[in-house]
């Protein structure tokens, strides 16, 4: 049944979205970052793949927050939010699901995301997840998870995969449908929806209702004018802004910040 929600998610996205809308953007960011950012190779089973990690500029040992990325892959934009988070105090790791693959439509992109096969992208996870926690001299030990519109969706369902999390948050992704998979989510579950984005909040009750029964943490909100994916298309930088979804990215981030200083 969850193959089937993703599905039908990424497939409504991908169908919404035009090349114009995709257009990426964020390198400006990245490029007059002061923080240092490095690319990685990460062992994955028979694989070798990249990951884009960004470091805060801080005098001690910082958490980790593996980032999972949107079905468009690891874009500029994305690799600009992992900067975001690093610039919030967190060292921030994104691997690159997609093998350098990048679309410019969402049709491509949904395409060959939700081909993904689910057992390689939980490698390309946990081998993101211990390079985190192994690998990092800078990282203190504390490991996080987010993700965004597919990727939302997969930092729920590794909530329950990766006993190492200490939080995860899930940016209009779909939430537990599954009382087994609720039962072994490891840490709380922090969700940002969008309250035009029906599609995705039709799975929040059920979510809840599960969680509350396994006597897990969730707390989902809803943000009022904003669609699905307003990480993105509300950021300033971005040239198809839309405002309601702006004043959305604003509250979430003002709300992530307060969670974020929360990690140990």
């Amino acid at each position: 049944m969850k193959r089937v929600v993703y599905a039908l998610v990424t497939f409504v996205v991908a169908q919404s979205l035009s090349g114009q809308e995709f257009k990426d953007f964020g390198k400006d960011r990245l490029n007059s970052s002061p923080r240092h950012a490095d690319w990685v190779d990460l062992k994955s089973g028979d694989r070798t793949i990249k990951a884009f990690v960004v470091y805060p500029e801080r005098k001690d040992k910082a958490p980790v927050v593996l980032v999972i990325q949107e079905i468009f892959g690891l874009t500029d934009w994305l690799r600009s939010l992992c900067d975001e988070l690093a610039e919030n105090g967190v060292i921030a790791i994104a691997p690159d699901l997609l093998s350098g693959q990048k679309y410019e439509d969402g049709d491509a992109a949904g395409k060959a995301t939700h081909s993904l096969p689910k057992e390689q992208v939980t490698s390309d996870l946990n081998a993101a997840a211990d390079y985190a926690l192994t690998k990092i001299p800078a990282a203190n030990g504390t490991l996080a998870v987010c993700g965004f519109c597919w990727g939302g969706g997969w930092a729920f369902n590794y909530a329950h995969m990766n006993p190492k999390l200490k939080a995860a948050y899930s940016f209009y992704g779909v939430a537990v449908d599954n009382a087994d998979d609720a039962k072994n989510i490891v840490c709380p579950v922090y969700g940002f929806y969008g309250e035009n984005d029906e599609r995705v909040n039709a799975t929040i009750p059920k979510g809840e209702e599960l969680m509350k029964a396994a006597g897990k943490k969730y707390e989902p909100v809803i943000y009022k004018g904003a669609g699905h994916g307003f990480m993105r298309s509300g950021e300033p930088n971005n040239p198809n802004m839309r405002e309601g979804d702006r004043k959305a990215r604003d509250e979430a981030w003002a709300r992530w910040k307060t969670l974020l200083k929360q990690l140990p």
